[in-house]
Order: structure tokens, then sequence, then C-alpha cells
């Protein structure tokens, strides 16, 4: 017996929290009745509908890294109508990103059907490094690069860069490398706005050992059993 939440996550239906949010909604039901709480548990004999859905147990597990273009939705949906990550990518499983990157940022996104792997990868304690590059107004005096490198306190919480590197300064702008471990939404752009320097563009290059290689804007490939298990190892 496991809980309702996680066998819907473990499936690939979607995110923990997200079957989290969809029960509360009601919008669940087990053996025809629909749930009222989130702490029931259900065996592999119960049937699971979400939505009106008939949740499929026995998902193939697919794995792929996205170049995510500007201008695209790092969603399954979107009530706008605006292009998703989904759309960009031809499967027939029902896949969703690991995390999320803005409609204005570029780069490096996985997108899975295994719940369990998506979990993993997004809890805070496992600690996975993603490193951006950052094209931001003006240029970081030597006072706000070592307060950057030492950390910001962002809504109340420290946060310390792993790695933070100058790589070029123009005349109207700087473009910094930073690595960091949180997960928050758009932490990278509140950690340059806190010393005054608005982010212009912002691509996720890496996603722990993952990097894009030659992929361009828009391309994908689907990840190796290999690097699928690197992954796992990282908890």
């Amino acid at each position: 017996m496991e809980r309702l939440q996680k066998v819907i996550a473990s499936s690939g239906y979607t995110s923990r929290r997200k079957a989290e949010e969809l029960i509360r909604a009601k919008k669940v039901k087990v053996n025809g009745k629909i749930v009222q709480e989130l702490g029931i548990k259900v065996s592999n004999e119960d049937t699971i509908e979400i939505e009106g859905k008939l949740l499929e147990k026995n998902e193939k597990k697919v794995y792929y890294l996205l170049n995510k273009p500007r201008g695209v939705i790092s969603s399954v949906t979107d009530d706008k109508n605006r292009k998703t990550v989904v759309s960009l990518i031809e499967t027939t499983e029902r896949i969703y990103p690991i995390g999320r990157l803005d409609y204005d940022t570029t780069g490096l996104l996985l997108l899975t059907n295994d719940g369990k792997l998506a979990n993993l990868l997004m809890h805070p304690k496992n600690e996975v490094e993603k490193t951006y590059i950052a094209k931001i107004e003006g240029e970081l005096s030597p006072s706000e690069f070592y307060q950057l490198k030492k950390g910001i306190i962002i809504e109340e919480r420290k946060v310390i860069p792993t790695h933070i590197k100058i790589r070029k300064k123009e005349e109207t702008s700087t473009i910094v490398e930073i690595s960091i471990i949180e997960g928050r939404n758009h932490i990278v752009k509140k950690i340059f706005e806190s010393v005054g320097h608005p982010v212009k563009k912002l691509k996720r290059e890496s996603y722990a050992f993952l990097t894009l290689g030659n992929l361009k804007s828009g391309e994908y490939r689907e990840l190796s059993i290999k690097e699928v298990k690197k992954l796992y190892s990282l908890k």
C-alpha cells in the first residue's frame, strides 16, 4: 500500500505536488469514489481515475534533454494557447518538465514521465547544481561581486552560489556564469536584481553533470540508461 499522490507521481502522470493539488480539487477517484483527503493509501488492485481518465500504472519511462527556446512555456498545457516545452518533443508518453525555466529563459530542461526521478531531482536536500549564463545590465563592481559570492538574502533566505565568474564585460552589460543549488522561481534574476543589475538574458547551460552539448535551440535528445542511473545516484 502506498500513498495515492506517490502512486500518481510514480506512474508519470504528473509530479507529486501537482497530484496533491488534483486530490484537493476533488479531481481524483479511487474505485469510482472521489478522494476527500491526501492520506489515503492504495494498492495495485485499486482503480484510479484522474479528471475522468483511467490512470495507466505501467507507462514506459522516458527521459529527454531539451534546449528550451525563448518564448516557450515550461508546462504541459497553457490556457493562453502558447507553445509549451512538451509540444516540442515527439512522444506518445505523457511527459512533463522537471522544474521550470521562465518564458524568456533558454537552455537545458529535462522532461520525463518518471515521477520518482523528478521528485528526487527537485527535492532541496539533494542539492542538484544548475549553471546559468546571465547577461546583466551594467558592470559588477568588486564589492558587488564579493557580495554575491558570499551570499545574498532573497525573501528571508540566504542564497550562496556554488560558483560565480565574470565571463565578459561589454559596453553596457556584463556576462556572468553562476551556479546554484536553489530551485525557487526566478531565483537567478532575483540574485542579480538584489545588487542593482537586472538580467537581460538568461540561459541554463548545465544541470548536474548534463550539458547542452551540440543541441541547437529547440532540439532535444533522449538520455542514455547510464545518464539516468547517474541522476538517480545524486540522492
